[in-house]
């Protein structure tokens, strides 16, 4: 039974921003953080299985790839990287890219990478806060200038650059081209609204990420049955006897407890291992009086429909 305040590991970037309090809680430096990394409060001789982060960007990311299991595997790596980003803040016209406009083939990517056209070929769009994207291993990927983006992904760090905007850092061109997928893919997560206070942005074989969003002053029953992370992005609250603020994170793991909400409500992004949703997440704690009062059943959802309309759009 384990939950701690999660530590904050701050990674300066050529593309990062200067640090913001709101998801820092300390002053700005001279460094661009790219980055901030939540962590275990005290190092484990087990790493966790997901790595929670938050992208601030000023300029645009290298255009990479991630590698999955299997491959990440063939070269001495402990796993691949899948991950899903949601759109915490967006400058006007900001951008994402994911995957090719339309299909392609590794020779065509090959032949753009060598002719400095592998922008062209990948399918931009405008994004907007609150927006969910999901990025399969092995999807050749950008993120643009002027967005704040929550992620969550497999842990690792297996990247595979294939442009980067001239920055003179190393590329690993056959490594990406050997797991590029060459097909266009869906561009973003369809959440589904289980209850009133929570929601399923995306569901995977590696990872569950959810929107849990409660009203100002209510209590609430948190049941952590695997590893699961907490991003408070709004409001304010107490988990146990941890304050938590826009900006911090909790991490927890076989515990059942409780969540008091502040004046404002709490708004936050909750990741944990997948594959299977979690029943018994989130349950609202009432007093007898207000127990008393008739409410309208919720309508019946479960697993498996859930992840039948899902499905598509992954």
């Amino acid at each position: 039974m384990t939950i701690e305040l999660a530590s904050k590991h701050k990674v300066p970037k050529p593309w990062g921003q200067p640090e913001t309090g709101a998801w820092t809680s300390s002053r700005s430096t001279s460094d661009a953080i790219g980055e901030i990394w939540f962590d275990r409060a005290v190092a484990q001789p087990l790493a966790s299985s997901l790595l929670l982060k938050i992208i601030l960007t000023s300029q645009p990311l290298s255009v990479q790839v991630h590698p999955d299991d299997k491959f990440a595997a063939l070269l001495g790596m402990p796993q691949g990287k899948t991950e899903a980003w949601y759109i915490l803040s967006a400058a006007p016209g900001a951008q994402v890219a994911l995957g090719p406009k339309v299909s392609t083939s590794t020779d065509v990517l090959r032949n753009a990478i060598a002719e400095d056209r592998l922008l062209d070929l990948l399918n931009w769009q405008d994004v907007h806060a609150g927006q969910v994207v999901y990025v399969p291993a092995g999807t050749v990927h950008a993120i643009g200038a002027g967005l704040v983006i929550a992620e969550i992904q497999q842990r690792s760090d297996s990247t595979f650059r294939m442009f980067d905007f001239g920055r003179q850092r190393e590329l690993h061109i056959e490594d990406a081209l050997a797991v590029a997928k060459t097909e266009p893919i869906a561009f973003q997560a369809q959440p589904r609204e289980i209850s009133s206070s929570r929601s399923v942005l995306l569901a995977n074989l590696h990872f569950v990420f959810e929107r849990i969003v409660l009203p100002p002053r209510t209590k609430w029953r948190f049941e952590a049955d695997r590893e699961t992370w907490i991003l408070a992005t709004e409001g304010t609250g107490r988990i146990a006897a941890i304050d938590l603020v826009k900006g911090d994170a909790v991490f927890l793991q076989s515990e059942n407890t409780t969540i008091q909400v502040g004046e404002t409500g709490l708004t936050a992004l909750v990741s944990y291992t997948g594959p299977n949703v979690s029943r018994r997440l989130l349950k609202q704690i009432r007093s007898n009086a207000f127990a008393r009062v008739a409410q309208k059943p919720p309508p019946t959802v479960t697993i498996a429909s859930i992840a039948t309309e899902m499905k598509g759009a992954f």
